[in-house]
């Protein structure tokens, strides 16, 4: 059985906690970026009724600090392997913690416990991001956030998943009337930026098939976006109602059987 919590999702910090059983066997958890400080995501996990210690393995898809988070000392302090691209770690490598560092690239599979996660690169301001593939061998979880454009690659990795956590960041007219400076419009609106829910909606109909039973809306900006707009966009990509699309914000969601 394959299952994930997002714990957190957004600007303040993204952490997502993905478990695999078999059998008998003890389950497999991986937790996807650790964008939060040690008591609170202590405090996400007791929600779950986890502890650090249930955490087999770390992995950060970039160095941006709602992704970090408190991962570099977590694995130091309860050696837990982190896995990351060689340029996330060139980019966050910190002497005074000595993490478990792992390193993987673009199609280069991860054999976690029961999981296998397969990264794959993504358009994004970082300097070597990756999003992500996750699989028990029976079920598959796509997770694509952070990044400025879908590409070819990303739709190709993604093709078949039974479950998306996707990215449907901000509305552009928002955006544009924000109070943003305009740099950071043209960063977060940029082709290395952010998706909007126009772009998360156009790669959810060509990911869209027969046996994708569940999709996740993740990383909405608080301010330039709102849910009712990335439900809205969604339900017309999935040919559902708008109150059937999950969306998970900082507060987090609870957890969705793939």
């Amino acid at each position: 059985m394959l299952r994930f919590r997002s714990l957190a999702s957004g600007s303040s910090g993204n952490a997502t906690l993905l478990e695999a059983r078999s059998g008998t066997e003890a389950p497999t958890r991986v937790l996807i970026d650790c964008g939060l400080g040690v008591r609170q995501l202590s405090q996400r996990l007791a929600q779950a009724g986890l502890g650090v210690e249930d955490i087999d393995a770390l992995f950060i898809t970039h160095e941006h600090g709602d992704h970090v988070g408190c991962a570099i000392a977590l694995s130091a302090r309860h050696r837990i392997p982190l896995w990351t691209s060689e340029g996330t770690w060139q980019a966050v490598a910190d002497t005074r913690h000595e993490a478990r560092i792992c390193v993987t690239a673009d199609g280069q599979s991860v054999a976690i416990g029961a999981l296998q996660i397969s990264p794959f690169t993504v358009p994004h301001d970082a300097r070597e991001p990756l999003q992500l593939r996750c699989t028990d061998g029976a079920r598959t979880l796509g997770i694509l956030t952070d990044l400025g454009h879908v590409t070819p690659h990303a739709l190709a990795c993604l093709a078949g998943c039974h479950a998306l956590l996707l990215e449907s960041n901000h509305d552009p007219e928002m955006l544009a009337q924000s109070s943003y400076p305009d740099f950071l419009k043209r960063r977060v609106g940029g082709a290395l930026g952010h998706l909007s829910n126009a772009q998360a909606s156009a790669a959810l109909r060509t990911l869209r098939h027969a046996q994708l039973s569940t999709v996740v809306a993740a990383h909405l900006s608080e301010r330039t976006n709102r849910i009712p707009l990335v439900q809205d966009s969604f339900a017309q990509a999935l040919g559902c109602a708008a109150a059937d699309v999950r969306v998970s914000t900082r507060a987090g969601l609870d957890w969705l059987t793939v």
